[in-house]
């Protein structure tokens, strides 16, 4: 039985696709493990139910057993993010979500924590010795019901006034298994679909719809709740009627830290000359 999920790598292991449609490289840093997959052809595409183009997903220690070591694994999965980037140019960062939804407060926690530097430049920017800093733009959409227009209708519009080289989305996922929750970070070049894995699929954010390279970041912070019974059962299960979506009793703590967990990675990878940690404070206390 197919369950939703928002993960390429459960897709991988679900569907088996022919190794000639897509690629996978595994390795291991520290308590980390980084799997690096190509979507290469449009049957890979089909069979996993993924858009062609790179996926890379750092499995660590669960972030509401551990807050010890954010800022090491921020860097090595900001090394990661990095390379998906270009190397010049603007960057906007998206944080996807509803603050008042504790399991979709993930991209506006992090936006909060990832510093903007855009307005920082000529003599401003000499005087204060920060000329290296690239510039960086944040935005939370929020959702439609909130605002009543599109997160992709905002995120375009924002991209027309600016011209970013890349956009960074950040978003909530959902994963097929209990086991992924709060100790997987996924990274690809394809964008983010908002509410693909919950079934509720908004306007995608991707390279076809705001014309620069499009980076998807994410968590998985539910399941649905046919996976739980699965699992507990050890038999497939109905989907409810209607869906039904579970998260984890410690959400709270696990948003807090996958927030910064990435608002580290983010600042890791767009200000590599700088402390990630310092850079969280700072755009904390603006």
């Amino acid at each position: 039985m197919n369950f939703r999920t928002d993960l390429a790598i459960e897709a991988v292991s679900e569907r088996g696709p022919d190794p000639r449609d897509v690629t996978t490289e595994t390795v291991k840093t520290g308590d980390l493990t980084i799997t690096r997959m190509r979507i290469l052809t449009p049957e890979g595409a089909e069979a996993l139910g993924k858009p062609k183009g790179r996926y890379i997903t750092a499995a660590l220690p669960r972030l509401t057993d551990d807050e010890h070591h954010l800022a090491a694994y921020a860097q090595a999965l900001g090394q990661e993010l990095g390379a998906l980037l270009p190397p010049e140019g603007t960057v906007l960062v998206v944080g996807l979500g509803n603050r008042t939804v504790t399991p979709d407060a993930l991209g506006p926690a992090v936006a909060d924590m990832v510093l903007a530097t855009r307005h920082i430049r000529g003599e401003f920017a000499r005087s204060a010795g920060l000329t290296d800093l690239r510039p960086v733009a944040v935005v939370a959409p929020g959702v439609l019901g909130q605002t009543g227009t599109e997160s992709s209708e905002l995120t375009r519009g924002v991209c027309r006034e600016i011209h970013p080289g890349a956009v960074v989305v950040v978003d909530a996922l959902a994963a097929r298994s209990t086991a992924r929750l709060g100790c997987t970070v996924q990274l690809c070049d394809t964008g983010i679909s908002p509410g693909s894995g919950v079934g509720n699929n908004r306007s995608p954010l991707n390279r076809q719809v705001l014309g620069v390279p499009v980076i998807g970041l994410g968590v998985p912070t539910v399941v649905d709740a046919a996976t739980l019974v699965s699992e507990m059962t050890g038999h497939d299960a109905a989907p409810a009627d209607p869906p039904m979506m579970v998260t984890p009793r410690e959400v709270d703590l696990m948003i807090s830290r996958a927030a910064r967990l990435l608002a580290l990675t983010i600042n890791a990878a767009l200000q590599p000359a700088y402390s990630p940690v310092d850079l969280v404070e700072v755009a904390r206390g603006l």
